[in-house]
């Protein structure tokens, strides 16, 4: 959520003069984020929250559980049988966007400006 949510809440927030879309260390935390989901896809690595996800379920069929079928909708819509190229793509592509993000919206400086 916090990905993606930055994704979408920066840039309009930054056209609607938010001041907390500018906190430094909050933009500096979403751009380490996603520089972590772009590197881990460049190297070929799935995020660790997937690989943790994917061992849990293994683990509670193995045990006889079945998810609920919400619950089953719910990774039908998060986890898409698409090769690792297309997601390691598009995280490149949305670590790009970010970027662009701390020059179009840039964050302020996060102890004040120097020589005043």
């Amino acid at each position: 959520m916090f990905n993606v949510g930055g994704l979408i809440l920066i840039p309009w927030g930054g056209m609607r003069s938010w001041r907390w879309v500018r906190n430094f260390w909050l933009r500096l935390a979403h751009l380490v984020a996603l520089s972590v989901v772009a590197v881990q896809a460049l190297l070929g690595r799935a995020c660790f929250l997937t690989i943790w996800q994917s061992e849990l379920s293994q683990r509670a069929r193995s045990e006889g559980h079945t998810p609920p079928l919400i619950a089953h909708w719910i990774n039908q819509l998060i986890f898409w049988p698409i090769p690792l190229w297309v997601f390691t793509v598009a995280y490149v592509l949305v670590w790009i966007y970010t970027a662009a993000l701390w020059w179009r919206f840039p964050p302020r400086p996060p102890f004040g400006r120097s020589g005043s």
